[in-house]
């Protein structure tokens, strides 16, 4: 049986976000959060209160609504998109 520091260490605390190209502008490395239920604030991992997180859910289901009626269009502006990055050298 490993120990549980042994999964904390397997999977990083912060993930970057590289590069992205979103409405025609470049965007660079964001930091989030890699653990459930924490977020970055102030350069610091902070849990979150249980209202936001049931706000944070709320909003994702609601999300999920509005994607899937606008999936057509969002995989057009993602092949373009990755064109554009191509173009770049990005990919």
């Amino acid at each position: 049986m490993l120990p549980f520091k042994f999964f904390l260490d397997e999977a990083p605390r912060i993930r970057l976000i590289k590069v992205r190209i979103r409405n025609g502008k470049i965007q660079r490395r964001v930091r989030v959060s890699g653990i459930k239920g924490f977020t970055i604030r102030g350069n610091k991992m902070i849990r979150m209160s249980s209202m936001e997180r049931m706000h944070r859910r709320s909003g994702a289901r609601r999300g999920k609504i509005k994607r899937r009626a606008k999936m057509a269009r969002i995989i057009m502006k993602r092949s373009r998109s990755l064109r554009r990055r191509k173009s770049m050298g990005l990919l």
